[in-house]
Order: structure tokens, then C-alpha cells, then sequence
């Protein structure tokens, strides 16, 4: 086992990466194990390690509550957090109540929301079973829920007091999942991390092989290069807009195609691919640069073709994204490979050319 830590202070916390850690409840403070704790799972991972984990949480001496929700991105709601809240007030959930999340980024992103917000903050713990969520949503504090007009929009950064990353529960996942987390280690070495990024395009056939000792790797790298910017900027008020890269578009196909009809990392990953087409328009990269991003991908089995959804309804998705500011689109544009920036001064007539012909990709 492996272990990092988020430093913010008095809200610091550490990430566990190992295998066989979703069942070792001695990595969750002794003090919150106490009385009653919350696990939040879907349906799909219920049948995998909720069991396990709900043994080795009474074995430490709680009192386990399952609340298990409908699985997908469509299910990232206000209506299902409601169902979580009306399961905390049926059992008399307190203050000193712990909520662990147990799975992707759908059920950290909801279950750390309704931490944020029950009797105005309660104990949060994150168990993240997919690779999205163990490199990506699982670590910063980021919770949120959709709203039909925007993805993320309404939701309260706080944070978990532990991140339990299992590398064993990546051998459950289906190939689709799996690729859609590469996106998003992917993005990583693209927006900041040139060692990274060549370690990758060495390394990407073990990764898609889950060689062991290689996503373990990946996930620590990940891990710690988004700790670094989340401590440096937790939130998101500079460069943790970084870690963006991809995300205004990606989210604008999640939205216009319709919540789960495309898996967030499969819409970063195409969204990347637009962002440095849009940086080749813009004459900061070259045509070899953007192959380089999307050789990766498509090694990685990514799709690097995004949705022709119409400029007009493009701007109109991407109006809604967080970073908008003062009517301005904000996106974050490559120099290099390896090497990102926030851009919010850019020739508008570039920006609808890569959105008429979102699919070209120069493959």
C-alpha cells in the first residue's frame, strides 16, 4: 500500500492505493466507526463488495446502513439525493454520522454533496471502485449533481476525510469504464505532466492489459499530480481549472447527448481532442502535436470523434459551464503537450470551426 496525502490543513487527508483495502477498516479513523455509518452503493456495485465491506465495518464496531441507488450518470440528480436524505432522516442519522461512498464518480459525487449539506456537514469518506473515480473524482472535494441545462451545476466542494483506492475492484469493471478512467490519467500528462505524458504513450498497452504494477503506478501519478494542484488551489479560483482540460466540451456532450448516453471520461477524451484542435487553429500547437493526443487515445480505445451537435448548440451547452465568466467562455488550451493554460482571449471564428466539424480528429 501506497499512501498520499491532500495537504490543506486542518482538511488534510491521505489516499490509501493498494489492493484488498475496501475491506481493511482500520483506514478509516476508529472515531467514525463508532454508531451508525452510512454506505452509499449502487445496484451495480452492491452485489460486488458491499457485503465486505459492510462485514468489515460492524467487525470495527458500526453500525452499517446500505443505501443503494439506480447506477448512471442519468441518476446524478436532485431526486436521487433526495433518496439519500430520506434514508439519513428515517434512521436518524446525526451529525457524527459518517457517509462513504462505495463506487464511481456518480455515487462520490452525490454521496459527498449530501455530506456537504446534511445537518450542514457530516463526516465524508470515499471508497472509489471505478479508475475515473479512484484518479480523478474521488480526490479535491468536488460534489455536485446535474441539472438538465448544465452538468455539475449545482453542488459544494468538501472534503473526504479518507480516499480508499482498491486496485483490485479495476477487475470488475467493464472495458468501456476502464477506458473512459484512462481519459482522464490521460489528461494528466497533457495538461502538466510531460514525464508522465511519455511514460504513458510507453506504458499504455500494460495499463489497457491491467498489468498490475503499471496502474498502480498510474494511479499514484495521477493521484498525486492532481493532489498538488488541488493544494495549491482547492477552489478552483487559478490553476485548478487546469485540470479541466477537455471538460468544456466533454461536459457539453454529456449534456446534448443526453446523461449517460456517453460516459464522462469517453467525453473528456473527445473533448481533448477538440480542445487541441482548437489549439492548432489557434497557432499554438501543430498538426503533430494534436495526432501525439490522439494516437494516445485511440490506443487507449478512447473515442477521439465527438457529436456533431451544431455550433449554435454547442455555445449554448458551453454557456452554461462553470468557468464562464463575465458572459465569456473560458477554456484550457495546450502550448505543448505537457504543458497547459487558461485561455479566455481567442478568435471566436477558430472556436466555431473546430465546433462544425467536432468529429475531424486528422487520423
Amino acid at each position: 500500500m501506497n499512501t498520499l496525502s491532500v495537504d490543506l490543513g486542518e482538511r488534510s487527508y491521505p489516499i490509501h492505493i493498494g489492493s484488498g483495502l475496501c475491506t481493511n477498516a482500520s483506514l478509516i479513523p476508529p472515531a467514525l466507526l463508532k454508531g451508525k455509518a452510512v454506505i452509499v452503493t449502487n445496484q451495480t456495485i452492491a452485489p460486488l463488495y458491499l457485503e465486505a465491506v459492510t462485514n468489515s465495518l460492524r467487525n470495527a464496531g458500526a453500525e452499517c446502513i446500505p443505501i443503494v441507488l439506480p447506477d448512471g450518470e442519468a441518476y446524478k440528480s436532485l431526486e436521487t439525493l433526495n433518496k439519500i436524505f430520506d434514508a439519513l432522516l428515517t434512521h436518524r442519522c446525526e451529525r457524527k454520522t459518517p457517509l462513504i461512498a462505495l463506487g464511481g464518480g456518480v455515487i462520490g459525487d452525490l454521496t459527498g454533496f449530501a455530506a456537504a449539506t446534511y445537518q450542514r456537514g457530516v463526516p465524508f469518506i470515499q471508497i472509489p471502485t471505478t479508475l475515473l473515480s479512484q484518479v480523478d473524482s474521488a480526490v479535491g472535494g468536488k460534489t455536485a449533481v446535474n441539472h438538465p441545462l448544465g452538468k455539475n451545476m449545482i453542488g459544494a466542494f468538501y472534503q473526504p476525510q479518507v480516499v480508499i483506492a482498491d486496485m483490485d475492484t479495476l477487475r470488475t469493471l467493464p472495458p468501456r469504464e476502464f477506458a473512459a478512467g484512462l481519459a482522464e490519467v490521460i489528461k494528466y500528462g497533457l495538461l502538466g505532466d510531460i514525464e508522465f505524458l511519455n511514460w504513458l504513450e510507453l506504458n499504455i498497452d500494460r495499463l489497457t492489459a491491467l498489468e498490475p504494477e503499471a496502474l498502480a503506478y498510474a494511479v499514484e501519478r495521477s493521484c498525486q499530480d492532481k493532489a498538488e494542484i488541488v493544494a495549491r488551489d482547492e477552489r478552483e479560483t487559478g490553476d485548478r481549472a487546469l485540470l479541466n482540460f477537455g471538460h468544456t466540451f466533454g461536459h457539453a456532450i454529456e449534456a446534448g447527448m443526453g446523461y449517460g448516453a456517453w460516459l464522462h471520461g469517453e467525453a473528456v477524451g473527445a473533448g481533448m481532442v477538440m480542445a487541441a484542435r482548437f489549439s492548432e487553429k489557434l497557432g499554438l500547437i501543430n498538426k503533430a502535436d494534436v495526432q501525439r493526443v490522439v494516437d494516445l487515445l485511440v490506443r487507449a480505445k478512447v473515442p477521439v470523434a465527438a457529436p456533431e451537435l451544431g455550433v449554435d448548440r454547442y455555445l449554448e451547452l458551453m454557456g452554461h459551464d462553470k468557468k464562464v465568466e463575465g458572459g465569456k467562455i473560458k477554456f484550457i488550451l495546450l502550448k505543448k503537450p505537457g504543458e497547459s493554460f487558461i485561455c479566455n482571449q481567442y478568435d471566436a471564428a477558430a472556436l466555431n470551426a473546430v465546433l462544425a466539424t467536432p468529429q475531424q480528429t486528422h487520423a
